[in-house]
């Protein structure tokens, strides 16, 4: 038998020990993957371990709900009046102050009245002078009558056409007289209405024209005062219907909507819904005793157009938005979340009406949705800002503490 050269054995011995290395390299990493799996498995957390999510709740209602259409809205002036003279001359006396509130009949402006004087004294002295040509004219008159046929039927009807013309004339005068009278008064100029004096436009020393554009000052009524405000034309049958039911009260606030400056009430509708916008302008009137409404002002509008007695109601911050429309975290008795889908319709005050999906004496999470997951526990947040957990609160017990 021939033996195999040694030159061949060597490899074959390498081989297995190859073989050999890999298979311990496999098992060990095998066995190494599955302690780490295990050791994974065991630290993993999960939601029952997790503590309660710290949030805000609050209760779903049932009450009295005020309808309320929320709008945006400009204040302007009742009346406004740019205030110029109707005589021409210089300027005497400026009797106002600017911003000065002015009641109707104040003197604002003093103008030169002397010529306007001048010329009612002259209407006056003529008037006097062809009273008593009429006088004079009706004794001869009353003399020719009297003479019968000893006075020619000439002379009678002269007369009598001198006394009618002179008549006349003394009307005439009489006209002239309250022109002038008209004029002189002219030269006072008064305050046409209650109001707010804005800039003086013209300096006592001037010489003014009725002819002129400049005014002399402009005179804005705030007692009362209107908003103007616009509403979509698919609102405009709920207002015409709370209109003609009676008054429609109307609040305008600041813009920010943090401040209620007036309470005043609708108006009238404008006869014509604007196709551009989609819109129809209302008016509301207010007394803005107080001053609060300014002309100019921008407002934000709240109008009440009706009340629903028994509406169900949650805090607005309760309402979210998903992919699959509204929805709000409902809290059970065991204090855990879980999504419900929520029909909604206006809000007011705070509270947003339900209209589907919730009912009075659930409660609802209002502050903390972000980290609250479908079944996840929940916890009321404390005012000092730590958290109540286990504390299930009464449905009545929430809903007397708003």
């Amino acid at each position: 038998m021939h033996s195999k050269p040694a030159s061949l054995a060597k490899p074959r011995k390498r081989s297995w020990a190859i073989w050999l290395l890999l298979a311990l390299i496999g098992v060990g990493s095998y066995l190494a993957w599955s302690k780490l799996g295990d050791r994974t498995s065991h630290t993993k957390p999960t939601t029952q371990g997790q503590p309660p999510v710290p949030v805000e709740i609050g209760t779903v209602e049932k009450g009295p709900f005020d309808e309320v259409l929320a709008s945006l809205g400009t204040v302007q002036a009742f009346n406004t009046a740019q205030v110029r003279t109707r005589v021409d001359g210089q300027i005497q006396a400026v009797a106002f102050k600017e911003g000065q509130i002015v009641r109707a009949g104040d003197v604002l402006v003093q103008v030169d009245p002397r010529p306007y004087q001048a010329s009612l004294d002259q209407a006056k002295a003529k008037k006097t002078q062809d009273e008593s040509t009429l006088k004079n004219a009706r004794a001869d008159l009353e003399r020719y009558t009297k003479l019968g046929d000893y006075a020619s039927r000439q002379q009678t009807d002269t007369q009598s056409a001198t006394v009618n013309s002179l008549i006349a004339q003394v009307a005439s005068d009489q006209a002239i007289i309250d022109n002038a009278q008209t004029q002189l008064g002219y030269a006072t100029i008064r305050a046409p209405f209650d109001g707010v004096a804005g800039f003086r436009l013209v300096d006592v020393g001037n010489i003014v024209n009725a002819s002129a554009q400049t005014a002399i000052v402009t005179i804005t009524q705030v007692e009362p005062i209107f908003v103007v405000l616009t509403a979509p034309e698919d609102q405009l049958h709920e207002i015409t219907a709370a209109l003609a039911k009676g008054i429609v009260p109307v609040e305008a606030w600041s813009t920010d909507g943090q401040s209620k400056l007036s309470e005043g009430r609708l108006s009238l509708l404008n006869n014509q819904v604007d196709t551009a916008t989609g819109t129809i302008r209302l008016k509301a009137v207010f007394e803005n005793k107080d001053h609060a409404l300014w002309p100019g002002l921008s407002v934000s509008t709240r109008m009440r157009i009706g009340v629903v007695q028994d509406a169900v109601t949650i805090p607005d911050d309760a309402v979210q938005h998903g992919p699959g429309g509204l929805f709000a975290f409902v809290v059970n008795e065991s204090d855990t979340a879980h999504q419900q889908s929520v029909k909604v319709g206006r809000s007011n005050l705070g509270r947003t009406r339900v209209l589907g999906g919730l009912n009075p004496g659930e409660r609802v999470i209002t502050a903390g949705q972000s980290r609250v997951t479908q079944g996840a526990k929940v916890a009321q947040k404390r005012s000092d800002g730590a958290t109540r957990i286990g504390m299930t609160q009464p449905a009545d017990a929430a809903a007397g503490a708003h």
